[in-house]
């Protein structure tokens, strides 16, 4: 049996084809450095999110995905790749003693934190994605301060 197309036909195949094809998401890399951790113990841990409910995620339950970073020289680096196009934001422990949680005293960590777009944190600066959120449209690096209470 011999199917024949018509020119509608092939136009619409060759069209639904095309729009597949022009479908390719475009994928990126993101690298995080941070520096000047106050000593070389543990390890650092590197959370991306990319939800405006996910910060604060003090036991790192809503993360995208999530890396591990060796410090050398009080420095450490970690790449997250084949990320697509869009709005993301980074949680940084600095875990010392390697347990994967955050350290807390009564109330502050005593473990170094950091967040992307954060200098400082305090009462009336809290983290949040939004405060927190970065658009990512091409390879980025970052450098995030670590802050110790």
């Amino acid at each position: 049996m011999k199917i024949a197309l018509n020119l509608l036909q092939i136009t619409l195949i060759v069209l639904l084809l095309s729009s597949f094809h022009n479908q390719k998401k475009e994928i990126f890399n993101l690298t995080i450095d941070v520096k000047e951790l106050r000593n070389s113990k543990g390890t650092v841990v590197f959370a991306l999110y990319n939800r405006e409910d996910a910060i604060p995620d003090e036991h790192y339950k809503k993360y995208l995905k999530k890396l591990t970073g060796k410090i050398v020289n009080g420095n450490s680096t970690v790449t997250f790749e084949n990320l697509p196009a869009g709005k993301y934001a980074v949680n940084i422990l600095h875990d010392e003693n390697n347990d994967g949680k955050i350290k807390k005293g009564m109330i502050l960590p005593k473990e170094g934190i950091g967040f992307s777009n954060f200098q400082s944190i305090g009462l009336s600066n809290k983290p949040s994605f939004r405060k927190a959120s970065f658009d990512l449209q091409s390879n980025k690096a970052l450098t995030i301060k670590i802050i110790y209470f």
